[in-house]
């Protein structure tokens, strides 16, 4: 059993940044591969960022590669999202998750979940 808490969203004006942050307790964390989705009113909930479990190797979807950013500290058993440039298409309610099988990009494939912070950027 793995708990996930967010915490860091808000209201931020575009072009804005704001750093997400999930707290994992339970089982080990440090085992899992940690992503980042999200979701907006009336739609699906969609991949935004992946991190392997020693933090080598990360993924993004194609709308935020190069503002995103995703971290892990283990021994904190925290995993982040600091997100620049902010646009108001990525207003959203953001989950953390921790990775259970298969690939990186489908939510069918996170185990667990957090309830989700939620994410408003202004234009």
């Amino acid at each position: 059993q793995v708990q996930l808490v967010e915490s860091g969203g808000g209201l931020v004006q575009a072009g804005g940044s704001l750093r997400l942050s999930c707290v994992a307790s339970g089982r080990t964390f440090s085992t899992n591969a940690m992503g980042w989705f999200r979701q907006a009113p009336g739609k699906e909930r969609e991949f935004v960022a992946a991190i392997t479990w020693n933090g080598a190797s990360t993924y993004y979807a194609d709308s935020v590669k190069g503002r995103f950013t995703i971290s892990r500290d283990n021994a904190k058993n925290t995993v982040y999202l600091r997100m620049n440039s902010l646009k108001p298409e990525d207003t959203a309610v953001y989950y953390c998750a921790a990775h259970y099988s298969g690939s990186y990009y489908g939510p069918n494939s996170y185990g667990y979940w957090g309830q989700g912070t939620q994410v408003t950027v202004s234009s």
